[in-house]
């Protein structure tokens, strides 16, 4: 499955053109590497997603081979790491020190 629909389907963007975006943008990476969005999900992916305040990082544990109703309750990835950013943190370090 395309990483972009992936991405729909597992509720991790909320609208396959706001993940193609993403991805066109570089803001989804994997091992480093910026994925375009015709990247093929597999089992075992370790993805770092960077949203406007947070990154994600996430390792896909399944790949539906079709969406169905029933993908809605099933988990498809877990959670590995999840930090937030605050904006003052931004402010500070674009501050020169005195």
């Amino acid at each position: 499955m395309r990483i972009d629909k992936f991405l729909k389907v597992s509720r991790l963007a909320k609208r396959r053109s706001e993940a193609h975006e993403a991805l066109v943008a570089g803001r989804i990476t994997r091992d480093g590497r910026a994925l375009k969005p015709g990247y093929e999900v597999r089992v075992g992916d370790v993805l770092l997603l960077h949203y406007a305040r947070k990154f994600l990082t996430v390792r896909i544990l399944y790949v539906p081979e079709r969406v169905t109703p029933a993908l809605r309750d099933m988990l498809m990835y877990e959670i590995v790491e999840e930090r937030r950013d605050d904006p003052i943190d931004w402010l500070e370090a674009s501050v020169p020190a005195p």
